[in-house]
């Protein structure tokens, strides 16, 4: 190749130009770099700001000729060139050349071969474009034995930038995780992957009004979303905030549970021995007396229950009187109430 390089630069130098420019990428890729060496240099190599956008993530990188990042506002792109994978156009590659315009056969050709390296840099580390993922790569992210290295590299390799905010979502549901991913997390980063009998979503947002409605045994999710910034953090609360929901309540954010998340930390068997809990117990062979005290406990309203229940609030009365009696607690009462509705969580925590 470098004898033939240099026969054919003899002839023009425009051609000793272009075989240099596609020489120099050839040997980038060969070197495996990863999108930020492949824009410093090529800006290095233009003598100008050279940029790489990728539509999926929004991941935007300039760098200068210096080798640093581009600090400046962009000035509006002086070539750009679509990067393409598989037929499909992922993101631009683009110069921004101050002045007037260098050689423009050089600059479109410079921007083919910076195209092509990316797209070669996306196929090689980036994610598939698929929503599922490998369950292996995605418990790495999230486990809590990972070390910070290892998760970064899970991370990267499942298509989350360094800067990008990620959510860690815990789902059972009978409709297929990648739907699910997809209509939270619409036209942004999103993985899923099952995990024993939960799945597990890793997305950039989470637009809670989006989950299907209707619970599991209606064919839509029940939910838990964790809240913290670390990821293995983040999937013990979505955890956590999933056995807290509930039919009427299937999706649970971390952060709405407060203090009641401190009643997943209680040991079963104090929970089971609570007079409370174990009088729940008693009543849950009855499904409308368990619903009736649920929804009382919900809305803490006798009207507002008998409309949820589609029952005269004289009814809903009369069963709420019966059930206070059975588990020896005054419903009418705010800490009756507060008794309850802590006693019935606790049972469902048990029974998760």
């Amino acid at each position: 190749m470098e004898a033939l390089a240099l026969r054919l630069s003899q002839l023009d130098s425009q051609v000793e130009g272009a075989i240099r420019v596609i020489m120099f990428y050839d040997t980038l890729m060969r070197r495996r770099v990863d999108l930020p060496a492949l824009a410093r240099a090529s800006a290095g190599l233009a003598e100008c700001v050279a940029g790489i956008r990728l539509h999926g993530t929004g991941r935007v990188i300039r760098m200068s000729p210096d080798g640093r990042e581009a600090s400046a506002s962009p000035p509006p792109a002086s070539s750009t060139t679509p990067i393409t994978l598989d037929e499909e156009e992922i993101g631009t590659v683009w110069l921004e050349r101050p002045g007037p315009p260098g050689s423009l056969d050089l600059d479109e050709l410079l921007l083919d071969r910076l195209a092509i390296a990316a797209a070669a840099v996306v196929e090689r580390y980036g994610p598939a474009r698929t929503t599922m993922a490998d369950p292996a790569l995605v418990e790495l992210a999230i486990s809590a034995d990972s070390d910070e290295a290892a998760r970064a590299r899970a991370l990267r390799l499942l298509g989350f930038a360094a800067d990008l905010p990620l959510h860690v979502v815990a789902v059972r549901s009978q409709l297929p995780l990648d739907q699910v991913g997809g209509l939270i997390c619409p036209a942004r980063p999103v993985k899923a992957a099952p995990l024993a009998d939960v799945g597990v979503i890793l997305a950039t947002t989470v637009d809670q009004a989006r989950f299907p409605a209707g619970g599991v045994r209606a064919g839509g999710v029940r939910a838990g979303i964790g809240a913290a910034e670390s990821p293995d953090r983040s999937w013990r609360e979505a955890r956590t905030a999933l056995r807290f929901s509930t039919p009427r309540q299937p999706v649970v954010h971390y952060d709405s549970l407060g203090a009641l998340a401190l009643l997943a930390q209680v040991p079963n068997d104090a929970a089971r021995d609570n007079a409370d809990v174990a009088a729940i117990a008693r009543i849950a062979d009855s499904p409308g007396e368990l619903e009736t005290l649920d929804t009382y406990c919900s809305t803490g309203s006798l009207r507002r229950a008998a409309d949820l229940l589609h029952l005269h609030h004289s009814s809903v009365a009369r069963r709420l009187e019966q059930t206070g009696k059975t588990l020896g607690i005054d419903l009418t009462e705010p800490t009756g109430l507060l008794r309850a509705r802590l006693a019935l969580t606790a049972w469902r925590l048990l029974n998760d």
